[in-house]
């Protein structure tokens, strides 16, 4: 599995980016997509996660009401759409997959087992 982010860059306070990534894989609605980021000096964080085909969805306290996970699996493609950017979402934002077919997906880093690269978001006061 590779997993491709994309769509990072520089916004201002209040502004909107959207992630997108795109899977290799030959049925990429066997897998539960998360987003998660991490900054310089913290913890990786979880952000989003989205079920197989895209019933469920989960967000992190910091950026529910902000933040929308959706997925394209005819297109191989799971997004993040972060509006209400602030300072605070600066981060390196990673995309990632889980093929162990549980019904609710997971806000653990260790339950993935597929990433991607990370697509740096910079948001500025």
């Amino acid at each position: 599995v590779q997993l491709q982010a994309s769509g990072g860059g520089l916004a201002q306070a209040g502004g909107s980016l959207r992630l997108s990534c795109a899977a290799s894989v030959r049925t990429f609605s066997m897998y539960n997509m998360g987003w998660f980021r991490q900054a310089p000096g913290k913890e990786r964080e979880f952000v989003a996660a989205i079920s197989r085909f895209g019933g469920t969805t989960d967000s992190g306290d910091s950026v529910k009401g902000r933040f929308t996970i959706s997925r394209d699996n005819a297109k191989n493609t799971v997004y993040l759409q972060m509006n209400g950017l602030k300072p605070e979402d600066t981060a390196l934002y990673y995309c990632a997959a889980d093929s162990t077919f549980t019904a609710r997906p997971s806000a653990r880093p260790s339950a993935y087992a597929y990433w991607g690269q990370g697509t740096q978001v910079t948001v500025s006061s």
